[in-house]
């Protein structure tokens, strides 16, 4: 399996989603230096936190188009070089401005990476391995969560705040050069693949140069996917900016210790994020039930995220290894979300997955300008590190009922092919 080129592809793709993540979160551990020598208050740390998201909102449909329309070779190297160099621009801060400015880049250069990502897996992985494609590569995501506290401390203490910037952006820029001198669009282009290994791939269909989007019923379809992926990208953005610093203050932890158990609770996510893509194909090679695969599914790891995170509200003076429990199983169920949640625009819009994922995770980059901005500003008027969890929960209940009106089984028909479209391959 290693020798195949699609999975090379794979793990490529995997470390872009680890790096992309450790770039966009290593700042909530890094605010425990910056935010005193900037003096700044936990409003303004949480605008820090969500001025990423501003751009990377924007971005989302934009960057998808890109990628149908450029090919994801060309289009994720470029977005590479910018967020590297976004990543250590920030290390040469000196204050809220240009912090605010250096995550304005980042959202820039991250925004079309994973609408990209997921039109490159659109040709180089077959229908049926599509969940689980999406599940790993969101997994090693989780992974850069976990592995950012305390990689982020241990060059913060070894260095300085600055330095770890500097580090990982470096990164970022060797991935870079080396995604653009290994992919090739068309996977029948790469001089390694074997004759077997591209004929059980899907027809490639192409850059969508000529082609265009159906904007109209493509909005339509994809408005229910991106409200409940908007559900999903609440908690996401809760725990990634608030969670190394609920531990920190929250309980009066040291640093080290508060990213170990940031960590422990991401890591969990890392499970949810493999064992979903897993769990979403096996159903529906079992059963032929895209609506079970993916909307049944989506509903039931929501509600099992609500149910999870019930003691962090009703448990007084909840101690540090319940809260951890409880914060790690309901990431877990979150994150078991994502490999149905990023099939279903392969599923709805095969030949603009690219646009149509775009437009699905505006729902997630929306969730990410506000949500840290509330959680802050719940704390500061508070003091409370348990209330911003209310407003989580419930978006968790609507996520669980609004699941079941996406139409995954329902492919797109463009204009042209109206009239002449097969019967979808799954219901």
């Amino acid at each position: 399996m290693f020798r195949r080129v699609t999975t090379k592809v794979l793990l490529l793709l995997s470390v872009m989603y680890c790096i992309t993540y450790i770039d966009r979160v290593n700042v909530s551990t890094a605010a425990a230096q910056f935010g005193p020598e900037f003096g700044l208050s936990h409003t303004q740390i949480g605008f820090v936190f969500s001025a990423f998201a501003y751009p990377y909102l924007i971005i989302q449909v934009f960057g998808g188009w890109l990628g149908d329309r450029f090919g994801p070779r060309r289009t994720l190297t470029v977005c590479a070089i910018a967020w590297a160099g976004a990543t250590i621009l920030t290390g040469f801060a000196t204050g809220i401005v240009s912090m605010v400015f250096a995550r304005l880049l980042l959202g820039l250069g991250e925004g079309a990476t994973f609408p990209t990502a997921t039109r490159a897996m659109s040709n180089w992985m077959v229908p049926e391995r599509r969940g689980f494609a999406q599940g790993i590569t969101h997994a090693a995501s989780r992974i850069g969560n976990a592995v950012a506290p305390p990689l982020v401390t241990w060059l913060m203490l070894t260095t300085t705040w600055r330095g770890a910037f500097f580090i990982v952006g470096a990164g970022s820029m060797i991935w870079a050069f080396v995604w653009g001198w290994y992919f090739r669009d068309n996977p029948r282009e790469h001089r390694r693949i074997s004759t077997e290994e591209a004929d059980a791939l899907p027809a490639y269909s192409g850059n969508r140069a000529q082609t265009p989007v159906p904007w109209g019923p493509l909005l339509a379809r994809m408005l229910p996917v991106t409200v409940v992926y908007f559900c999903y990208g609440w908690v996401l953005w809760m725990f990634l900016t608030w969670i190394p610093q609920y531990f920190q203050q929250s309980h009066h932890m040291q640093l080290g210790k508060s990213a170990v158990f940031s960590s422990g609770v991401f890591f969990a996510g890392v499970i949810g994020d493999w064992l979903g893509g897993v769990v979403t194909d096996r159903v529906l090679m079992r059963t032929g039930k895209l609506r079970l695969a993916r909307n049944w599914m989506v509903a039931i790891c929501m509600m099992l995220t609500f149910l999870s995170l019930l003691p962090i509200l009703l448990v007084p003076n909840i101690s540090v290894p319940l809260a951890a429990i409880s914060l790690s199983a309901g990431f877990f169920f979150n994150e078991m979300t994502i490999g149905p949640m990023w099939a279903v625009p392969m599923d709805i819009a095969p030949k603009y997955s690219g646009t149509a994922s775009g437009i699905m995770n505006m729902g997630s980059a929306g969730a990410a300008i506000v949500s840290p901005v509330i959680g802050g500003w719940i704390i500061d008027r508070t003091g409370n590190w348990s209330l911003p969890f209310v407003v989580l929960m419930v978006l968790m209940l609507i996520g669980t009922v609004l699941a079941f009106v996406m139409r995954p089984e329902r492919q797109l028909e463009t204009e042209a092919e109206a009239g002449k479209a097969t019967e979808p391959r799954y219901s």
